[in-house]
């Protein structure tokens, strides 16, 4: 591994930008396939594994388990660039980073993440972390949710999603379920009003997934608020304003003694201005969904939560559209017609309680599409769990990151 002196100017074969779980799967495959200049700008000295922190915040799994040093994760023989992106030039085919140095490429693999905009729902920041606000969209808060959840004994709970695409879109109400289930281990789930707020509908896209879901909402008594979203939270007061979306939705006021709110997200800003963007409100890379290249310039790839793909942004999309990538960018360096195709496959394991995950699994026709077929996959199953705290965490770190599944 080689690190890059401040400000040094250079160029590289292939260039991607990010390191978490696109960027670095992306290029351990590159490497894999041969491709000996492959470089990674990635200023975190922390590697997460995200999708844990539901575990965490419902008190299931420890926080420390989640990271892993960067550089353990960074692939032997890749070029990390420690810097942060800020700029990227197209025409010119280079990237500027905050420290003023720039590097050159021949491809360019976008995959910095998505941002989390906090500050889009007022009164959010200055709630998080006290008095009964968390969320476990971060590290260091995923631990507090379950301090709140454990010490929570009685009053009103709102668990909320925001409207718009944001990674691992089922985490939300994940986390209402495992204190529903937490709460009904201590019988205390009685004296506690529980509220779920989603943007949407119903509370999945695919019918029979929303069926099998609203009847454990049902079950845990979970008052469930469609097509609505919390727009301000009042952490003084301890009141959160919800509005209505379309129909169905709710305008109203609740009071709150513990909320879990996931934040609105959107493409970094940096995207946003970039000529990379799809130039609207959301900001993504525009790619086409299938193809994974940029719609205007063709050695620019991007995959994960960055990309316009209208997927659901989850690990398991990265899992698939990675191999796509790299294959398209063989292709294009050889000369060859782009020919693999991404499907818009994703998986979302909706952990239901502490022992049963339904894992939904579907395309970009929300067509199912289960690893697993005998399972009914719009039911929870006790073996999905151990997958879910064992078998994907084993995966991600030994695996995938890897470039090996």
């Amino acid at each position: 591994m080689t690190m890059m002196s401040t400000r040094t100017t250079a160029r590289h074969r292939i260039l991607i930008i990010g390191g978490g779980t696109a960027g670095i799967t992306v290029a351990a495959r590159l490497l894999r396939r041969g491709h000996t200049d492959v470089a990674v700008i990635e200023p975190s000295e922390t590697h997460y594994y995200q999708a844990m922190w539901t575990l965490v915040g419902g008190g299931q799994a420890q926080a420390v388990r989640t990271a892993r040093p960067q550089a353990a994760v960074m692939p032997k023989g890749a070029t990390w660039i420690k810097k942060s992106a800020a700029t990227v030039d197209p025409a010119a085919g280079t990237v500027g980073c905050t420290d003023g140095s720039s590097y050159g490429y021949d491809v360019l693999v976008m995959s910095p993440g998505i941002q989390l905009d906090w500050d889009r729902t007022d009164g959010l920041v200055d709630a998080l972390g006290h008095d009964g606000v968390s969320s476990n969209y971060r590290y260091d808060l995923a631990p507090r949710t379950w301090e709140f959840i454990r010490t929570t004994r009685s009053g009103t709970a709102v668990f909320a999603m925001p409207s718009g695409p944001i990674k691992c879109a089922g985490a939300p109400q994940k986390i209402a379920y495992l204190a529903c289930d937490h709460w009904r281990r201590e019988g205390v789930l009685s004296h506690i009003d529980v509220h779920l707020v989603l943007p949407t509908p119903r509370a999945f896209g695919i019918p029979e997934i929303a069926d099998s879901l609203e009847e454990i909402i049902a079950g845990y008594g979970i008052h469930l608020h469609t097509n609505t979203e919390v727009t301000a939270v009042d952490g003084g007061a301890r009141k959160v304003a919800l509005t209505s979306l379309g129909d169905g939705g709710t305008d109203t006021t609740l009071p709150y003694d513990l909320l879990h709110i996931a934040p609105r997200q959107s493409a970094p800003d940096w995207i946003k201005a970039s000529p990379l963007s799809t130039g609207d409100a959301g900001g993504y890379v525009d790619v086409d969904k299938h193809t994974l290249q940029h719609v205007r310039y063709p050695n620019v790839f991007s995959l994960g939560d960055a990309a316009s793909t209208p997927n659901s942004k989850t690990g398991a999309a990265i899992r698939k559209q990675a191999p796509v990538v790299v294959d398209n960018v063989d292709a294009f360096l050889a000369g060859r017609p782009i020919t693999a195709h991404y499907d818009g496959y994703a998986s979302c394991p909706i952990v239901t309680s502490a022992r049963s995950v339904l894992l939904a699994e579907f395309d970009y026709s929300f067509a199912m599409k289960p690893t697993f077929p005998l399972l009914d996959p719009a039911r929870p199953h006790r073996a999905y769990w151990y997958l879910k705290k064992y078998g994907l965490p084993f995966m991600y770190w030994n695996l995938m990151l890897k470039g090996l599944v």
